[in-house]
């Protein structure tokens, strides 16, 4: 796409100061010492692949590829690069800047989701739409995009340990942001694959459900006591408003919950005798 377009169009030695930066650039990480080692090569052998860039002033121009050769120029001092001009929109150059990024494979995976992110958010387009100017499937973006629901300390991690794309999108099977880390710090201390890693969340997630099962069934235990006693004190109050003088008491220990409710006699007109009801 982009190449066909270079093809009509001739290479141009532009000033540095006239090209401005992509509004769209995916690429957020750039290595200091790469940068040296680059400029070292630009200042021994010049710029081998131009830059590409379209006018948007009568004297500026926007970078759509070649952020760290224009970096590396400017760090070994040159005053001029060698230029694509190609004629696009703002949409346009921003795909084009995005494709030639992950073409080249120069973005780590959240620079890409977030370049992904970035151009569908500035320009309204859909995911299909995207993946259609991307060439990529729709679920290939949809994935992408998934990741970006890591906090920025996860994203950190993953990175520095070297972790896949799969990794990421797995720790995402885990709602919770305190187990997430405690299991993302597990992956990278046992420097665990992919496989090792979905087998380590399934088995931490279905411990977490048998937990969970346990805890609802206490749950109901504990509901079905509380109506039990509710039952109780309704009956105490509704003796206690017809004139009889009803006492209740509650004793609870490790095996059992003890309810006595005592009648005084005085209140009984009929020949039983005082009543104690234990539950």
């Amino acid at each position: 796409m982009l190449s066909a377009v270079r093809n009509q169009n001739k290479i141009i030695e532009i000033p540095l100061v006239q090209i401005r930066p992509c509004r769209t650039q995916a690429r957020k990480i750039f290595r200091q010492e790469d940068l040296k080692e680059l400029a070292e090569s630009i200042k021994q052998n010049g710029i081998l692949q131009p830059l590409t860039v379209r006018k948007v002033s009568i004297v500026e121009y926007e970078l759509i590829s070649g952020e760290r050769r224009l970096r590396a120029a400017a760090m070994c001092g040159k005053s001029k690069v060698p230029c694509y001009v190609i004629i696009c929109n703002d949409t346009q150059a921003a795909v084009y800047s995005l494709v030639e990024n992950l073409q080249r494979k120069d973005l780590n995976i959240f620079e890409q989701a977030e370049g992904i992110n970035t151009v569908m958010n500035v320009y309204g387009l859909t995911q299909e739409e995207t993946a259609q100017r991307l060439g990529k499937k729709q679920s290939t973006i949809a994935n992408k995009l998934r990741i970006l629901k890591l906090s920025r300390e996860e994203r950190e991690w993953i990175l520095k340990a070297n972790l896949t794309e799969r990794h990421a999108r797995a720790l995402l099977r885990i709602d919770d942001p305190v187990t997430r880390r405690i299991i993302l710090s597990e992956i990278i201390e046992r420097n665990m694959n992919v496989s090792q890693s979905e087998k380590y969340i399934d088995a931490a997630l279905n411990e977490k459900n048998i937990h969970k099962r346990k805890t609802q069934k206490k749950c109901v235990v504990i509901k079905d006591i509380k109506i039990f006693e509710n039952t109780i004190n309704k009956a105490v109050n509704t003796m206690r408003s017809s004139g009889i003088e009803a006492i209740s008491n509650q004793n609870e220990t490790d095996d059992f919950i003890e309810y006595t409710v005592r009648i005084s006699k005085s209140n009984i007109t009929s020949d039983d005798n005082s009543k104690n009801m234990t539950a």
